[in-house]
């Protein structure tokens, strides 16, 4: 999941219609470092799932919420052994303005996960996310733009939109139980 401005508030109704047993989720906020763990307190609040602060090396499980520390690092993606996911936070100049980048960790799970995964991008000014959005599309993961009703800013969805890589554009409210409708109907 990739958001910037609103995003917060955003992710406060989106993880909120997450399940306990939910896949590993990764979350890039702009954000300072300073405001992450604080965000993760308030959507711990209102997620059934567990919401933590990403660590590096940590192998990813169901039921797991990970934010990117704020804008210290780069979150990504990579495997731990044969089956196994974990993060990666890396040190690196910021790309597409930020730090982490959602562009960075998207391109990431494109990479690692492919078809496996799905990519959600929410409100947001610039085009971070976009292009990373359009690699996981390219390798067969499922993607995901908050409509432009239901965005504070529409930059970060407009810009992935006009990429065609949003399989879907839908309103924030909507997201969650699109995502995770098939699972309620027992496929």
């Amino acid at each position: 999941i990739g958001a910037s401005t609103g995003g917060v508030e955003a992710l406060h109704t989106l993880i909120a219609g997450f399940p306990e047993d939910c896949p590993p989720t990764l979350i890039v906020q702009h954000i300072a470092a300073c405001f992450a763990p604080g965000i993760v307190q308030s959507l711990g609040r209102v997620a059934r799932a567990e919401v933590m602060l990403a660590e590096s090396d940590h192998v990813l499980r169901p039921g797991q919420v990970l934010l990117a520390p704020g804008d210290t690092k780069h979150m990504l993606l990579a495997r731990s052994g044969s089956a196994a996911y974990r993060t990666v936070l890396r040190a690196g100049d910021k790309v597409s303005g930020h730090r982490p980048s959602v562009d960075r960790l998207f391109a990431s799970v494109a990479e690692i996960a492919g078809a496996r995964a799905l990519g959600i991008l929410l409100t947001g000014m610039g085009e971070d996310g976009a292009r990373g959005l359009h690699a996981m599309a390219q390798a067969g993961a499922h993607t995901i733009a908050q409509d432009e009703a239901t965005c504070v800013v529409f930059g970060m969805p407009r810009a992935a939109i006009a990429l065609g890589a949003a399989r879907e554009v839908l309103p924030l409210g909507q997201i969650a139980p699109r995502v995770f409708a098939d699972r309620r109907a027992g496929a």
